[in-house]
């Protein structure tokens, strides 16, 4: 029988776009005091959106870029380009061709996946089961991009407060060592309306009458969602991982958690038993990137020397939908 093929990163790189956002300027736009709320409890400070030039496929491409020079790969290299994104450069073609023909990817296939702020986790997941399925696939390109400030209201401050622009990649290759050791998908489709951009679609195209409304073309909370959905359901996913490897909440090195609400992160590290130093957050500079967040923080973690050979590593990504995915990762040493 064949030998097992692991999956490893080898590679990681972010982009962000080139307009800086700070809570001063939106506090003057809404004419209140956000920093309470926006700094104080999601933990804030800043976020990037884009300029009318730069879209989702311009931020994944710039990402992509920087992963393969850091794996020391071309893009003659890439075997498969998977796009995590819910906000896709087009409704038709995909945004991974688009970003296929920027990076020159040629012997790659590509194709898009959409599973909300949970895409990353999900592609990550996807990208370990083709190298262990089928031998043809030895490095996977995996690109999380986000550009929701192109359908938010700039008076709706229970979105234009949180939600950024940016894109995070990572490269995905085949190995002797053990890499991603398991994954997790979570759905509660009862949700899938609480929060989104519901125009645009078959449901309800865009037509003069939604543009004039301007409510479905943007990006709406509908539906409160309970805390519970991540407080709780964070803490459940990550043990069930970590139960089937055999492995406990002491022996993660590094927790990697959706970058919406640094106060929901403490809640649920202290719910796991675990100090908040072992959780690495970067909402504070970047603002909130959806799909984006976790390859932009893994990639500031290796950046800022959190990580090292051996490490275990989870990652846990929640949004929309209601999708959430949970990878357990041993970490290897960048080239």
């Amino acid at each position: 029988m064949n030998a097992v093929r692991h999956a490893v990163i080898t590679g990681t790189g972010h982009a962000i776009p080139s307009r800086l956002v700070t809570n001063d300027e939106l506090a003057a736009v809404l004419g209140e005091d956000i920093h309470p709320f926006v700094e104080g409890t999601l933990g804030i400070r800043q976020r990037y959106w884009c300029t009318d030039d730069e879209s989702t496929a311009t931020l994944a491409a710039a990402a992509g870029r920087r992963a393969l020079a850091a794996a020391d790969r071309s893009s003659l290299d890439v075997d498969l380009l998977v796009v995590a994104t819910d906000t896709p450069e087009f409704i038709s073609p995909p945004t991974s061709s688009v970003v296929h023909r920027d990076l020159g990817t040629v012997r790659a296939g590509a194709f898009d996946l959409n599973a909300g702020c949970a895409g990353f986790v999900s592609a990550l997941d996807t990208a370990w089961k083709y190298i262990r399925a089928d031998e043809r696939y030895r490095c996977i390109l995996v690109i999380g991009a986000y550009a929701m400030s192109k359908y938010l209201d700039a008076h709706d401050k229970k979105t234009v407060t949180i939600f950024a622009d940016g894109a995070g990649a990572a490269v995905v290759e085949a190995s002797d060592r053990p890499g991603v050791l398991a994954s997790e998908l979570y759905a509660d489709g009862t949700l899938c309306e609480g929060m989104g951009v519901f125009a645009g679609g078959t449901r309800t195209p865009i037509t003069p009458g939604v543009l004039r409304e301007g409510r479905l073309n943007r990006l709406r909370f509908i539906q409160k969602y309970p805390a519970s959905v991540n407080e709780e359901g964070w803490p459940r996913i990550v043990r069930s991982v970590l139960g089937r490897i055999g492995r406990t909440e002491r022996d993660v090195d590094l927790w990697l958690w959706t970058q919406v609400n640094r106060s929901t992160i403490g809640i649920v590290m202290e719910t796991l038993g675990q100090p908040m130093a072992k959780a690495h957050t970067v909402m504070g500079q970047w603002g909130y990137t959806g799909s984006a967040c976790l390859p932009m923080a893994l990639d500031d973690a290796h950046a800022t020397g959190r990580l090292t050979d051996g490490d275990l590593v989870m990652f846990t990504g929640s949004g929309a939908g209601l999708a959430m995915g949970c990878v357990a990762m041993t970490w290897r040493s960048v080239r």
